[in-house]
């Protein structure tokens, strides 16, 4: 099945410049039209025309960074106007084609699926070294003493300080996962410390010995520069979003620079961040679970939608699990890594899912 969905996916990828047809799509895969879309929405977790709209969107982001006209972009992906072109960039980046022109602002990316994908792990860190190398010749000051970098998780946090790919700057991770269970109006203080580990059924002294010492570091020093090293997936984002907070309320005077990337090519997209609004969006977003009322990065916003949508009792991936419960939960949680890289849980978050749908 998944040779005959990847069939399909390589169809829609050369045909993405034209008018979606499924109709031509289900003649060229010999099915009727309602099978293919019923198979693919199956075994992707993803409509086809959903597929379609976000691929669409993102490879256009390529010409708008290239300085191509927006309306000459609105006809190359198939829209009638440039006005539709607009409302739909707007409705999945949060700002207009024209605004992200400008601006180049980092959003989530949207890459050919490829069914049953595997990582290669030396490749991905030769990746990181060279787009680190690629980095210093820009930003020589960000390698310095003063400097600290906020790694999103141990093992992240592991290899850049083992391998000093940052220079003689500072090293942390951040070892949570703020996508799930509730949180408190004050990030890090003590009743913020008790409503985690509770969340995460661990004692408030495993949750300080996990998640608070290996921080410390950013409580007891004075940065002139602190870099975010956070990648676009929703759960990397709704922990950038507690540590930008912790950092308007600590009164932090200094820089702040995000590095986002994709986890599975780490290129990296280099954007610095003004203080000032994210305290407003952590109480909107991660207690209230409401929309934001202010203009967001690109790919935060993005993070957002995907948050919220996970707090639905029957989402996309609950549906998944639900049509998939005869594979073993180890399948399941590897599908589930590789057909929702927007999400970005880890086999925990997953595995607490398929339990629950089983």
């Amino acid at each position: 099945m998944n040779e005959y969905i990847q069939l399909m996916i390589d169809w829609v990828e050369e045909h993405l410049n034209k008018e979606f047809s499924l109709d031509e799509l289900a003649n060229y895969m010999g099915y009727s039209p309602y099978y293919c879309s019923f198979k693919f929405h199956q075994v992707t977790g993803i409509s086809i025309r959903r597929y379609v709209l976000l691929r669409r969107l993102y490879l256009s982001t390529a010409d708008l960074s290239s300085n191509q006209k927006v309306i000459e972009i609105a006809f190359e992906y198939g829209y009638s106007s440039q006005e539709a072109y607009s409302r739909a960039f707007k409705k999945v980046f949060g700002v207009t084609p024209r605004e992200f022109q400008l601006k180049k602002l980092p959003v989530q990316s949207f890459v050919k699926l490829t069914v049953d994908q595997s990582e290669d792990g030396d490749s991905v860190y030769m990746s990181r070294k060279n787009e680190v190398e690629q980095l210093q010749k820009v930003k020589r000051e960000l390698f310095d003493k003063d400097v600290l970098n906020v790694l999103n998780g141990q093992v992240m946090y592991e290899e850049f300080k083992a391998e000093k790919l940052m220079g003689d700057s500072d090293y942390v991770p951040f070892n949570e996962a703020m996508c799930v269970h509730a949180t408190t109006a004050q990030v890090f203080d003590d009743e913020f410390i008790q409503t985690r580990a509770l969340g995460h059924h661990v004692s408030v002294e495993n949750y300080i010995r996990k998640v608070i010492y290996p921080f410390n570091t950013i409580f007891k020093e004075e940065y002139k520069y602190i870099v975010l090293w956070f990648g676009e997936d929703m759960f990397c984002q709704m922990n950038l979003l507690t540590i930008l907070t912790y950092f308007e309320q600590s009164g932090y005077k200094g820089k702040v620079f995000l590095n986002s990337f994709r986890e599975d090519e780490f290129k990296v997209s280099q954007t610095e961040l003004q203080l000032g609004d994210y305290e407003s969006v952590y109480k909107e977003v991660l207690i209230n679970h409401r929309k934001p009322s202010i203009e967001l990065l690109p790919v935060m916003y993005q993070a957002i939608d995907i948050f919220l949508d996970m707090l639905k009792e029957n989402n996309e991936v609950v549906k998944y699990i639900s049509k998939n419960k005869d594979l073993s939960t180890a399948e399941l949680v590897n599908r589930l890594f590789d057909l929702f890289p927007t999400i970005g849980y880890g086999d925990s978050q997953y595995i607490e899912l398929i339990n629950k749908a089983k």
